[in-house]
């Protein structure tokens, strides 16, 4: 993202400051996390308790204090839930583990706290029961189609199963069982809070399904543009997506006054323009509790300049905690320790946390060629120097 101007974004920073300084904006916050995602893919972690006990064991000691256990998946669920199937690997493996309340017991015994991550938010695999079930619920382009080939699929060659389709965030059937999904595991496993990504989001292209259309129409009096970015059309659907966060934190705050809603978007103009998603308004309108903004920029330059993006600038001063989601390993991209390191601690002297994707690049299976051993060690020496905790290196 190329950085805009500064003077608008001074013009914020002292406005902002002045706002607080009234009592009007909550003064900037301080706390910073240290965190990692948790996920199946690729990892063993959720199919043997041991596994899970002794991960934890080392997160606390090397200085983490939240864990953010997917928990929402490819369209199903690491638990037995009223609104969505199990994931079959689970089921196979280990019928009578529970690994997201496992997760939650152990890191809660440590002090830390456990914030799962709904990583599929609206999407779905094409051939999921519920996309079977209602196809009124899908989203479609204006020529009535609704597939995506993502993560490296094929719209022509790659079977229904890899390919997505989205959930309408504005349909009512849909928002009952997404905030059902969530409620079943903040209340079965005593979590500290949810966590919604880039994909808690509405494609700028959807939109043109007849209950959106209708919808639109009932509000507006007519149909919808046919030019997807046409402005008013891209409020009027943020709007909607907006309206199912509020909703799920007035749910939410009737249950549990105490869970957390934590947002992992993308850089601000992509999220705003491609996915719908407002993030600076939710934030400032207190619907949700926590930023992890990614920077998976690999050079520490490009990692320097995301940090500096102006909403990121902003959001400092918007009082509620701001991380920043730090690759450390997956795949064939695993960044050195001398590399993430600088990331880190530029990261820290904005006052931001840092939350690391996933566990396995920290010092398991995508640990790279530094090994295991040498980058737990390496994490806890950078903890507790960047941000004075963890346990003394062995």
């Amino acid at each position: 993202m190329h950085l805009k101007k500064a003077l608008p974004v001074l013009v914020t920073a002292l406005l902002a400051t002045g706002l607080q300084g009234l009592g009007l904006l909550p003064a900037a916050a301080t706390s910073q996390r240290v965190g990692v995602w948790l996920t199946n893919s690729p990892s063993p972690l959720y199919y043997d308790r041991n596994r899970i006990e002794q991960a934890i064991k080392e997160l606390a000691a090397a200085g983490f204090d939240t864990v953010y256990p997917n928990v929402w998946s490819r369209g199903t669920t690491f638990h037995r839930s009223r609104f969505a199937p199990t994931e079959p690997a689970l089921l196979k493996a280990a019928p009578g583990l529970d690994p997201i309340c496992l997760i939650t017991r152990s890191a809660q015994r440590r002090g830390m706290q456990v914030i799962p991550w709904f990583e599929y938010g609206m999407m779905e695999p094409a051939d999921a029961e519920v996309v079977q079930r209602h196809p009124e619920w899908v989203l479609q382009r204006s020529d009535g189609s609704t597939l995506y080939a993502m993560h490296g699929a094929n719209l022509k060659t790659s079977p229904l199963k890899d390919l997505r389709v989205w959930l309408n965030p504005a349909h009512p059937g849909v928002r009952a069982r997404f905030i059902g999904l969530i409620q079943e595991i903040v209340q079965r496993c005593g979590v500290d809070g949810i966590q919604l990504d880039d994909h808690f989001a509405w494609p700028v292209e959807l939109g043109y399904d007849p209950y959106t259309r209708a919808l639109f129409s009932k509000e507006k009096g007519r149909e919808p543009p046919t030019d997807f970015n046409n402005r008013e059309w891209m409020s009027w659907r943020r709007q909607q997506l907006t309206g199912l966060l509020r909703e799920l934190r007035r749910d939410l705050r009737r249950s549990n006054n105490a869970a957390v809603i934590s947002l992992s978007p993308g850089p601000f103009r992509f999220a705003y323009n491609h996915w719908l998603q407002d993030w600076e308004i939710w934030a400032l309108g207190k619907l949700v509790d926590d930023l992890v903004v990614q920077n998976y920029a690999f050079s520490v330059r490009g990692f320097a300049r995301d940090l500096d993006q102006p909403a990121l600038v902003k959001a400092r001063q918007w009082g509620l905690p701001v991380e920043i989601g730090i690759l450390a390993g997956f795949g064939g991209r695993t960044p050195n320790m001398a590399t993430l390191s600088q990331k880190v601690e530029l990261a820290a002297q904005r006052g931001h946390g840092v939350i690391y994707f996933y566990w396995e690049g920290l010092w398991g299976n995508y640990a790279g060629p530094e090994g295991g051993s040498f980058r737990r060690d390496a994490f806890t020496r950078l903890h507790r120097q960047a941000f004075g905790r963890g346990a003394a290196p062995r």
